[in-house]
C-alpha cells in the first residue's frame, strides 16, 4: 500500500475522522452556552451522528476496544487544545501527565 492509508490504514483513517467529529462536536456543546445558542447544538448533534459513523466504519476491520481507546484519547486531547485556544481553559500538569499516559496506553495497546 502506499500514500496514507499505507502509513496508518484505513481503520485508524477512519477513528482519527470519528475523533475529529468529536472535538468539533465538544466544542460546539461549549459554544451553545447549555443550549441557548440553537445551532450550535444541533451543529454538536451532527457532528457527535458523524463521528459514531466513522468509528462504526472502523471497527468493521479493528478491535472495538481499540478503535473506542484510539478515539477516546484523540477527543480528549484535541477538545482539551481545543478548550484552551478556543476558551482559556488551560489544562493543569496532572491532566498532561494523565493525557500522556494515555497515550503511551493506546501504543501499547495497538
Amino acid at each position: 500500500m502506499s500514500g496514507i492509508t499505507g502509513l496508518f490504514g484505513a481503520a485508524t483513517l477512519f477513528v482519527i475522522l470519528a475523533a475529529l467529529l468529536d472535538i468539533f462536536a465538544n466544542l460546539c456543546v461549549a459554544a451553545s452556552r447549555g443550549f441557548k445558542r440553537i445551532w450550535y447544538g444541533i451543529a454538536a448533534y451532527i457532528l457527535v451522528g458523524a463521528a459514531f459513523y466513522s468509528l462504526s466504519i472502523a471497527v468493521k476491520t479493528m478491535d472495538l476496544a481499540v478503535a473506542y481507546a484510539m478515539w477516546g484519547v484523540f477527543g480528549l486531547i484535541g477538545t482539551a487544545l481545543g478548550g484552551w485556544a478556543m476558551f482559556g481553559q488551560k489544562p493543569g500538569p496532572l491532566a498532561w501527565a494523565g493525557m500522556a499516559l494515555m497515550i503511551v496506553g493506546i501504543f501499547l495497546s495497538h
